[in-house]
């Protein structure tokens, strides 16, 4: 099923080819959900002349298959891309390729690269071999390396106008309400559907923050529950969260439509701290798996929320140990 968003994407990309200057590394960055993927692969269609004129990039994404293609990604077992992985590609694409067209080599998520793999592929991306090009995926900018940021050309990929992705949704399975999961997902297509089967568990999580904004439910007991759950999901809703809640406090209810938070609670809260606490949860999300006690942390996020966030410095309150030991 064509992502008919993308539009824009896909004509940008044929202008710069028609330009006679294609970058060679180029940067898919974004929220998950937007189709980031799905356009890799058609970077790749494209570039082996698969794909047919007037093509979209299609979901589901199906990995293209190419003795010039390489397609790099994290190995079922492990939380990062290795650096034997990424030495094993740079030698790939020194090779003459196959069918003449030059080699492509897609990595996603890139910001899961550990810092060993990252640094074997700054040479490549200053001078990739032939006629080559890598496509960086990213979910989350913030665990990059300025390094390799900096040799990429980025494009950047935002979420449709509600209207379209509703449209697109009820084609992809009509007969579902798909506001809810749409709306939570922060306007990402494909993020809702991965989140259809999780409305009520977020709804959740937005009846406990209301709670422990208006001092009724202990922020301590919540975070005992939600760190037994997905924490990377939590901070990436409450990152969401949080960010609707700036936009309605600054520039009103119209300009956030997935802000769930309610108006009284949100009152409470220091406006002026809103972005800085904004900042402290997408620290903890660039943060690797497993480097930070996630109870301690969901405990200071929660304790300085239940504040109003008028004591809020530079960090939120228990979470003096993580930043010490990162």
């Amino acid at each position: 099923m064509e992502l008919n968003w993308l539009k824009g994407f896909t004509r940008q990309w044929q202008d710069r080819l028609a330009s006679g200057r294609p970058p060679h590394a180029v940067m898919l960055s974004g929220p998950r959900g937007m189709g980031k993927r799905a356009a890799a692969a058609w970077l790749v269609e494209t570039r082996t002349g698969k794909a047919g004129e007037g093509s979209m990039p299609e979901f589901p994404v199906a990995i293209p298959e190419h003795p010039d293609v390489y397609w790099i990604a994290r190995q079922e077992d492990r939380q990062s891309i290795l650096i034997d992985q990424i030495r094993g590609l740079v030698s790939d694409l020194a090779l003459t390729s196959f069918e003449g067209r030059g080699k492509t080599a897609v990595i996603e998520p890139a910001d899961s690269m550990n810092h060993a793999a990252a640094n074997s592929l700054l040479k490549t991306l200053e001078e990739p071999a032939g006629d080559a090009l890598i496509v960086l995926v990213v979910d989350r900018m913030g665990r990059l390396p300025a390094t390799i940021v900096s040799r990429c050309q980025r494009i950047e990929f935002s979420a449709p106008a509600e209207a379209e992705a509703l449209d697109w949704l009820s084609r992809h399975k009509p007969a579902q309400d798909w506001l809810p999961s749409l709306r939570a997902a922060g306007g990402a297509p494909l993020e809702a559907l991965r989140l259809a089967d999780r409305v009520d568990f977020l709804a959740s999580l937005g009846a406990d923050l209301d709670g422990i904004g208006r001092r009724r439910l202990s922020p301590v007991e919540v975070a005992q529950r939600w760190a037994k759950d997905d924490v990377f999901e939590i901070l990436e809703w409450l990152a969401r969260q949080v960010s609707e809640a700036a936009k309605h406090r600054l520039a009103g209810p119209a300009r956030a439509r997935g802000h769930t938070i309610d108006k009284t609670v949100l009152e409470r809260m220091d406006t002026r701290n809103l972005f800085c606490y904004l900042d402290i949860i997408n620290r903890l999300r660039s943060r690797p798996a497993g480097s930070f006690n996630a109870q301690t942390a969901l405990e200071g996020l929660l304790i300085d929320w239940a504040g109003g966030l008028r004591r809020l410095q530079t960090k939120p309150a228990g979470l003096d140990a993580m930043y010490r030991a990162g």
